[in-house]
């Protein structure tokens, strides 16, 4: 009996073995595929950013701040129309589009929630989400440009709005629920109204995601082209009146990029750097505060 169950002991041990050195052969593969995605990804987005800085730093200048976009085959020049403009319509976009977002996603996720209501808005919300930006460039062409008989800044505002509202929306919610029910639980068991118990408690929990999502926004619409081209079109002169056409970034790069002229085509580069580097910096900003107040 003692040779048949140091037999059967044996067999259990090679199986166990042989089931081990199976499972880690099956965590090699998997670790070397997500390995060579991580690096054919991390390769593109490499080269992306290294031609965006070679070719983008030899348009870098003062002139690129402090002049106006130049004509055609002219020597000079610079983005300062395009650069106040872009700076302009994102600002306004933001002050209207960020309360909005984050007033409906303190709806879902604390009064809505499992009502009918919310089900329609979270629907609506993920359609926006994975809505081509070209269409809703084309609907407010219709309800804004076509109603107004003029390109405007303020279309391409409520344009950009319509672009950033979903991104405020999904990620006000979704951080809004990442605070546990208990605290709240707690807040109503001392009498704490419900409003107090939002601003106070969990929008405090939950403000650096809810900023970080309002910058993922303002990254998502700095450069939207599709849609200023339906709305604010561009416009070769300083003006900061948003009632008429505005010069933008997006639009001039697109505009630029696509000439023949070599000029033209260094300031485009120029002004891709230079949202590149402003959406980094907004976010390595963001990080650095908010890691300061959690010490």
């Amino acid at each position: 009996m003692s040779d048949i169950h140091q037999s059967n002991m044996a067999s259990l041990d090679q199986s166990r073995q042989r089931m081990q050195a199976w499972r880690r052969q099956k965590n090699r593969a998997a670790l070397l595929v997500s390995m060579l995605a991580m690096a054919f990804g991390l390769f593109w987005l490499i080269w992306i950013l290294f031609s965006t800085i070679t070719k983008g730093i030899d348009g870098m200048s003062l002139a690129l701040f402090t002049e106006m976009t130049p004509p055609p085959n002219t020597a000079g020049g610079g983005l300062a129309n395009a650069i106040a403009g872009s700076g302009l319509l994102i600002l306004w976009a933001t002050v209207i589009g960020t309360p909005l977002g984050i007033l409906a996603g303190i709806y879902l996720a604390e009064y809505g929630r499992k009502s009918w209501l919310a089900s329609v808005v979270r629907f609506i919300n993920d359609i926006l989400l994975s809505a081509p930006s070209i269409v809703v460039g084309l609907f407010v062409y219709t309800i804004v440009v076509m109603q107004m008989e003029r390109f405007s800044g303020w279309a391409g505002v409520i344009a950009l709005a319509l672009l950033q509202i979903p991104i405020v929306i999904r990620t006000t919610e979704n951080m809004l629920r990442l605070v546990p029910d208990s605290l709240r639980e707690a807040a109503y068991a001392l009498g704490t109204p419900k409003w107090k118990i939002i601003l106070s408690l969990t929008l405090k929990a939950s403000t650096s995601g809810i900023v970080t999502g309002v910058l993922l926004a303002i990254a998502r619409i700095a450069g939207e082209t599709a849609p200023l081209l339906f709305t604010a079109l561009s416009n070769q002169f300083w003006s900061l009146d948003l009632s008429h056409p505005i010069a933008n970034l997006p639009v001039t790069i697109f505009k630029f990029a696509m000439s023949p002229f070599s000029e033209w085509q260094s300031l485009a580069w120029a002004g891709v750097l230079l949202i590149t580097l402003c959406v980094l910096l907004l976010n390595i900003l963001a990080r650095v505060v908010f890691a300061k107040k959690k010490y």
